[in-house]
């Protein structure tokens, strides 16, 4: 999915270096706009007050490699993952192409602590925990907010970023675990493109280009198109998996120091949301079907608009400004096993579940940045305005529908005569304001800190009982660290950042404090990035979905919860055609006191977090060959650990779990290639979620893609 650019090496220079390490500090707040600057000196560097900027390299360097160096969480202004005081992970394009991660669960499942697709054929949204905790989505920067329940489209980004531990410094309203950032695919102002066609299991089949050019010949204007249009099915009987989604962009660039961007965006899923759930009394075959083949559906529109400005003044000053508007329809029904592990026979009960929702949301920031210097400190000082508008309805309902028998299944057709049981109106408007102050002594140390006011409105109409509540909270964050450059290859850090979650009426917004330790390696001979890193992360106010039957889906405070890990994680570009990614890690999550539908759960384990994860991907070129084309052969594996099922700890626990992944490339002409993807090679089937049924993981699937790109 991938597109060609060209590659430059950034000079080492020390004033260079200094930027960076500021910039590292600084990084997740700045806009998608690429980086330029205003004078050039003989060297090529820019200048901006009295620290030198190198702007030698593309926004999208790492496009064509899978190490990636910079970090563009919040904006295309690079900055060094190397200087950064968190744990950070980047999946870029060339590793989605290579292991056909055609979704975000696919695309982060190789990432140290994170485990994906713990609720197996439920494909309403893209599921995915980062040290234990649901993770905060962003797109270039800007909450996703009420747009989060939208499965993404990975081809409508130059990468995926996340970053460990909370930071609602930075972010504002974010879970504890970690973000993960969207970086969307924008103009390049130069000629490029790529077209693939793909076919695999479950008659899936998608076509896709992406496309850009100059638009004139002053060389100020650029446009981008990205498309897709996918036909296809999903494990499971009955099902469906159709997507439309196109891309458009201008950017406008009169000046090395102004640019202007503008993009819209439009995403149609037509889906199922659930295979229905199997039984809880033994494995089932993946092609049996339990719930209703004519109540199953999953509907998705999403219109998106953005713009961005950047412009950088005189003395090292510049300006950054975003706005976002999305407009979001999504209805999805579906009737589900609800069985029990005292059932006898082989009769199962079944309720169907669904909602009408929509959701519009106005997202925008204005960012100062200012570079000097203050005594012998190099300094950066960032301040911001964030503002969000968003509004939200839904209907939910909810009932008992027909029996089914697992020996011998018999459709009785949808559900009728239902109403619902919730019908909400909602309204959040937010308004933040936040500093970062970064200095930066000898080259070597950098200090940062950072503070954070929101202002949170939250209305609530329940439109069945007629009453409207409203409620108001007021937060701060904050955030300190230190790092460390022990050599320019190594850097050590210490941090300490603040979370609070986004709250509802009638909860208290979660807050998050998370202690981390770590070091980085990025060796100069070759490309790689090797991190570890030690943390201690814990929640209060936790508020946990809870099934309550004959009332559905509940959220319920119970405390506080804590998360202690290390994490490892190592990505090289060897010698020889040899690729590697990996990782390692450790959680040991627990419940520090709560109770939950009367039940304490003081001491039990996170739902679904294992203690263990680890994994590898390797990708081997083979000798040249002439004539024959370029061949790439990869493999990969990935072990989680076992993990409980809910809260209680008291449905058992997931078996561990073994996957083996494989993917084959073959360029037989210039700039066209045809690869071939196997996911789950041994067809291994587990239990991976349980509730009132169990859920599957996915099973072997095959797919074959032609790509040509120029």
């Amino acid at each position: 999915m991938g597109s060609p650019s060209s590659h430059h090496t950034p000079s080492h220079g020390r004033p260079s270096r200094r930027l960076s390490l500021l910039l590292g500090c600084t990084a997740l707040v700045a806009i998608p706009l690429t980086a330029v600057a205003q004078d050039t000196d003989e060297a090529g560097a820019y200048r901006l007050s009295p620290i030198i900027v190198n702007l030698s390299f593309d926004a999208d360097d790492d496009a064509e490699s899978t190490v990636a160096k910079e970090l563009w969480t919040g904006g295309k202004v690079a900055t060094s993952i190397l200087d950064t005081p968190a744990s950070v992970a980047v999946v870029t394009q060339k590793e989605i192409t290579q292991r056909d991660a055609d979704k975000v669960e696919d695309v982060l499942e190789y990432t140290p602590g994170i485990v994906t697709d713990y609720y197996g054929t439920d494909d309403r949204n893209d599921y995915y925990l980062v040290r234990g905790f649901q993770a905060s989505t962003y797109r270039d920067g800007l909450t996703l907010g009420s747009m989060r329940g939208v499965r993404e489209e990975p081809f409508a980004f130059e990468r995926l970023e996340v970053m460990k531990g909370g930071n609602s410094t930075l972010f504002g309203t974010s879970d504890p675990g970690g973000t993960v950032n969207f970086v969307t695919k924008t103009p390049k102002f130069y000629r490029f493109g790529e077209v693939y066609g793909s076919y695999g299991s479950h008659d899936h089949a998608e076509i896709g280009f992406d496309v850009g050019d100059v638009m004139n010949e002053e060389g100020t204007v650029a446009y981008r198109f990205v498309g897709k249009v996918q036909d296809a099915s999903l494990e499971y009987p009955n099902s469906r998996d159709d997507e439309k989604f196109l891309l458009g962009s201008v950017a406008y660039r009169p000046t090395d120091v102004t640019e202007l961007t503008f993009s819209v965006d439009y995403l149609k899923r037509d889906g199922t949301p659930n295979s229905g759930g199997y039984p809880l009394d033994r494995i089932y075959d993946r092609d049996q079907f339990f719930g209703e083949p004519s109540f199953n559906y999953h509907d998705v529109e999403r219109l998106t608009v953005s713009a961005g400005l950047r412009h950088e003044f005189e003395n090292g000053l510049k300006l950054n400004a975003n706005l976002r508007y999305s407009d979001l329809t999504d209805n999805f029904g579906y009737v589900y096993v609800n069985d029990s592990p005292t059932r006898t026979g082989t009769m199962v009960p079944r309720d169907y579940f669904g909602s009408d929702s929509t959701a519009e949301e106005l997202i925008g920031n204005v960012i100062l940045q200012y570079d000097t210097t203050v005594g012998a400190a190099d300094s950066s000082t960032l301040a911001g305005f964030e503002f969000r508008d968003a509004s939200t309805t839904s209907s939910s309902f909810y009932g008992n529908h027909t029996p089914i028998d697992t020996t011998n299944p018999v459709y009785t057709g949808a559900p009728t005569g239902y109403a619902p049981y919730s019908v909400q109106a909602n309204s959040f408007t937010t308004k933040s304001v936040f500093l970062q102050q970064n200095l930066s002594f000898s080259d070597r140390v950098i200090v940062t800190v950072g503070a954070r006011h929101d202002w949170l409105d939250i209305t609530n109409t329940d439109r069945l009982a007629g009453t409207t509540t409203q409620a108001s909270f007021s937060e701060n964050s904050y955030r300190a660290a230190l790092t460390y450059k022990v050599t320019d290859e190594i850097s050590a850090y210490a941090s300490y950042v603040q979370s609070v979650a986004p709250p509802s009426i009638g909860t208290q917004p979660e807050r998050g404090a998370q202690y981390e330790a770590g070091i980085k390696y990025q060796p100069e001979a070759y490309n790689a990035l090797f991190t570890a890193s030690v943390y201690d992360l814990t929640k209060s106010n936790v508020v946990v979905p809870v099934n309550v039957p004959g009332v559905g889906i509940v959220r319920q405070t119970i405390g506080e919860s804590r998360v202690r890990g290390i994490e490892f994680e190592a990505r090289a570009e060897l010698a020889d055609g040899l690729t590697l990614s990996g990782g390692y890690s450790y959680q040991d999550s627990k419940y520090v006191r709560g109770v939950v539908r009367g039940v304490t759960v003081d001491g039990n384990q996170f739902a679904t977090v294992p203690n263990h994860l680890a994994s590898i991907w390797l990708t081997y070129d083979l000798p040249d060959t002439g004539s024959f084309g370029d061949v790439t052969v990869g493999i990969g594996a990935r072990y989680i650990g076992p993990y409980y099922y809910n809260v209680y700890n008291n449905t058992g626990k997931s078996p561990a779990q073994t996957y083996i992944d494989a993917s084959f490339s073959y360029s037989f002409a210039e700039n066209t290639e045809l690869t071939i993807n196997v996911n789950n090679i041994f067809d291994r089937q587990y239990v991976v979620g349980r509730g009132t049924a169990d859920y599957y993981n996915n099973g072997r699937t095959i797919t074959a893609a032609l790509r040509r790109t120029w």
